[in-house]
Order: structure tokens, then C-alpha cells, then sequence
């Protein structure tokens, strides 16, 4: 029997009722199972008929070109280190084959305890991930729970009780939760880390390390990730045993359905630019990536008072502010998304038409990752970056990685020389002072005023 929540409901909260399974809103929910699909190309490749039932339904027809070359080594428990860029279906690549080798446990997890661990850098991915893990696993006994920050630690130490098949994690929220003793990794047989050279950006590499130790040795593991730093081949030698290694879109290069181009403007002139470009196409969304956390909000309170339906994601957003603002997106309730990197990664929303680079990214790579965000699932899809004169270095160093010049749509390039890019992790645009040929002067102030085409 399923233990029922007995705190008193807060004054204007209807109370739960007692037969309702305290369920998390991303926790598998018992569905009618479909009829098993034994044909197609996923069960050629020994996907479970149940799962691919599901995938069907989906409307997944036709493997991509990782899930082609990592499915069936999965399927026979080989680790798998897969390079890939976002958006090319990696998700499918582990979760199927990883669920089709669960399902047939035949017994519920011990409590405390997981049979599979996903890791991901970011709670946007995190939540993306359990999805899409749910929507394979419906109608089969499997149960997946996500756990991250910002989200009631004790909710999720009651669930974690009961045990789950499938644990998505942040790497921070799962030490917590370990240092709890609220969930032991000793029964966990298979691990996936997923865009972990992300995790390495951002500073995870010794939490990954203790989480290592905790882990049976005796497992199956897969890694994916974008690029692949000297970091990251210390961090495959730690977790990986004779890997099938997958690449498929070299490191750098974006995927070709994005029309591309670079605007050069001022730093003061950037949003009044942007509010017009964003006029050119009404009711279609758009996503807009800033550096810092400060500037993001700044933009989008500016755009809101401009008549743009806008909402904003970054660190200083509660993980509730998040969801709600990603949910009004998904529903066009807002056109607008401002956002720093932590929605470059793991946000799948196919009806985005365009990103804009307000800042340039100081990591090459991840200007890559942000464009991703549009032209997805067949579609087509425009990025367009703002190149202020300081940004120029920023520019080239985007440019070197990709391999290829992105086309000048508007402006004019800056002449003179091309300021060194920002060293990595290092204060940005819009963080210190501008390193253009005005020495130390003070950046342009933002307008104040709507552009013209905005103005009654």
C-alpha cells in the first residue's frame, strides 16, 4: 500500500485524497500498456516490444545515426563512449536499450536503492531526460524518479525509500541525498553520464569521482558528451571497461538545417536590434541567450515592457520559476525565452524558429549547443549572434571550433585589431569593462526607450 501524505493542508489547500499515490510530476505513472510491436527498425536492434510500442507511438520511425551505432552495443551490455552534438537523439540511444535490459527484472527495486543512474549537469536537462524516459517506460512496471535541487529534498528522500528503477540526478542533489543516507548506489548495475563534459565546466569532476567509488564494479556504463578534453579521457578511463566508441557530428560543427549569421552592433544598441528582429516574426518563438544572470533578467524586463510576452530562466530562478516558465513556452504563452547556458543543454522544444546570441559565449562550444536549441526534430530553424566590437575574439575563437566563418547578415565589422577572447570561466561582456579600442571606457548604457517599430 502506497503511504499517504498526513501533514495538514495549508489554509485554502484542498486536502489529498487518501487512495491518490503520492506520485513526483516526474515519476512513471501507471498507464494502460499498449500491444507489444515485434517489427520495425528499433526491434531489429533488440529494443524490448513493449518499449517499442511506445516509441511508435511517439512517431520515432527511423534511428539516428547514434542510436544506430550505439543501440545494439547497449542492447549487449557493452559501455559505450558516444561523442555526439545536442539534439541528435542520444536520450533514445541509452534509455532504450537501458530499459529494455531492465524490464524484465521480474521484482521491485529494494528500497533505498536504484538499479539504473542517469547523471546530468542541469536540472533542465535532468527533467528533459525523465520525460522522455517515461514516455518509453509507459505501461511497463518500470519506474523512474528525478532528483535535483531546488525541489523539496524531504519529498524526495520519502520517495527514494520505496527504491526506483531509473534515478535522473544533478550530481550535487544526489550527494545530498547520499550524505542522507536517503539512497545507496550499491545496487545500481547501470550508469549513464550524459553531456559530462558539461559537468566538468561547471566543477563536478570530484563529486563524479566519490560517486564513482560508490558504484559496483560490476556494471554497464555509457558516457556522452560533446567534445572530448584531456579531462575528459581521465574521466572515461575511471568509469568506461573496453568501450565501443560512437561519434557521429564532429565536435564543433552545428547541425545544417541552421540558417546562421553574425549581426555587429554596439553593446547599447543590441536590444533595441533585438526587439526588431524579434518583430519580423510575431507568434513565432524565439529564445535569447545572455552571459550572466543579472543581464538576462535586465533584458527581459526590458523586452516585457516593450509588449514582448517574455519569461526568463537562469541560477537566480527558482527551480518552481523555472518549470513555469518553460511550461508557458512550450504552450506559446510566451514567445520569448531569455536564458543564460543553463538551458542550452537538454531543452527539446522543436517549435523554436530561432535563437539569438545577445552575448557571445567565452566557450566556444557552447554557441553550438545554444543554436541546437532550434531545428529540431526535421525542422528548420535561424540563429542569429550580436558581435559587439569586444566581442570580436569571442567571434573567431566560435568560428576556429566550428571550422567555418558564420555569414555577416547586418553591420559592419570592426577594423583595427580583433581583441583576444575571454579566457574560459572568466568575466565576460557585460561583467567588467569592455575590451574594445576605447581602452577603459565604460560600456553603452542599454536604451530606455522601445524601438520605433514598437512605439504607438
Amino acid at each position: 500500500m502506497e503511504p499517504t501524505n498526513s501533514r495538514r493542508p495549508s489554509r485554502g489547500q484542498k486536502p489529498r485524497p487518501r487512495n491518490l499515490p503520492n506520485f513526483d510530476a516526474n515519476e512513471g505513472r501507471r498507464a494502460p500498456a499498449r500491444d507489444p510491436l515485434p517489427t520495425g527498425p528499433f526491434a531489429d536492434m533488440g529494443i524490448d516490444h513493449r518499449i517499442n510500442a511506445n516509441v511508435a507511438a511517439m512517431g520515432l520511425t527511423k534511428p539516428t545515426p547514434i542510436q544506430d551505432e550505439a543501440i545494439p552495443a547497449v542492447v549487449k551490455g557493452r559501455d559505450v563512449l558516444g561523442l555526439a552534438q545536442t539534439g541528435t537523439g542520444k536520450t533514445a540511444a541509452f534509455g532504450l536499450p537501458m530499459l529494455t535490459r531492465l524490464i524484465n527484472f521480474g521484482k521491485k527495486p529494494d528500497p533505498k536503492t536504484c538499479r539504473a543512474l542517469i547523471l546530468a549537469p542541469t536540472r533542465e536537462l535532468a527533467t528533459q531526460i525523465a520525460t522522455n524516459i517515461d514516455a518509453y517506460a509507459e505501461g511497463t512496471p518500470i519506474r523512474s524518479f528525478r532528483v535535483v535541487g531546488g525541489a523539496s529534498i524531504n519529498v524526495q528522500t520519502e520517495r527514494l525509500s520505496r527504491g526506483v528503477d531509473v534515478l535522473i540526478a544533478t550530481p550535487g542533489r544526489l550527494m545530498d541525498l547520499i550524505e542522507r543516507r536517503a539512497i545507496s548506489l550499491e545496487a545500481t548495475t547501470y550508469l549513464v553520464l550524459d553531456e559530462a563534459d558539461q559537468m566538468l565546466d561547471i566543477g563536478f569532476i570530484h563529486t563524479l569521482r566519490k560517486i564513482a567509488r560508490m558504484l559496483p564494479k560490476d556494471r554497464q556504463t555509457l558516457l556522452f558528451s560533446a567534445t572530448m578534453p584531456k579531462l575528459m579521457e581521465e574521466l572515461a578511463d575511471t568509469y568506461l571497461t573496453d568501450p565501443v566508441r560512437v561519434a557521429v557530428n564532429p565536435p564543433g560543427q552545428a547541425a545544417k538545417k541552421i540558417e546562421q549569421g553574425v549581426h555587429f552592433v554596439t553593446q547599447g544598441d543590441k536590444a533595441t536590434l533585438l526587439a526588431e528582429y524579434l518583430s519580423k516574426h510575431p507568434g513565432e518563438l524565439a529564445m535569447v541567450f545572455g552571459r550572466t544572470k543579472h543581464g538576462s533578467e535586465k533584458l527581459a524586463k526590458l523586452l516585457e515592457k516593450w509588449g514582448f510576452a517574455v519569461a526568463a530562466i537562469h541560477g537566480n530562478k527558482s527551480q518552481g520559476q523555472r518549470e513555469r516558465a518553460l511550461d508557458a513556452f512550450r504552450k506559446g504563452q510566451t514567445q520569448v525565452l531569455v536564458a543564460t547556458d543553463v538551458a542550452a543543454r537538454g531543452l527539446d522544444i522543436p517549435e523554436v524558429a530561432h535563437v539569438y546570441n545577445y552575448d557571445l559565449p567565452n566557450v566556444p562550444e557552447n554557441y553550438v549547443h545554444r543554436i541546437g536549441r532550434t531545428a529540431r526534430a526535421g525542422r528548420d530553424g535561424r540563429a542569429v549572434a550580436f558581435c559587439a566590437p569586444a566581442e570580436v575574439g569571442e567571434l573567431r575563437a566560435i568560428e576556429k571550433a566550428m571550422k567555418a566563418a558564420i555569414p555577416v547578415i547586418g553591420g559592419e565589422p570592426p577594423v583595427g585589431p580583433v581583441p583576444s577572447a575571454r579566457p574560459q570561466g572568466g568575466r565576460g561582456p557585460g561583467m567588467g569593462k569592455p575590451m574594445g579600442a576605447g581602452g577603459n571606457k565604460r560600456p553603452a548604457r542599454r536604451p530606455s526607450r522601445a524601438p520605433k517599430s514598437r512605439q504607438a
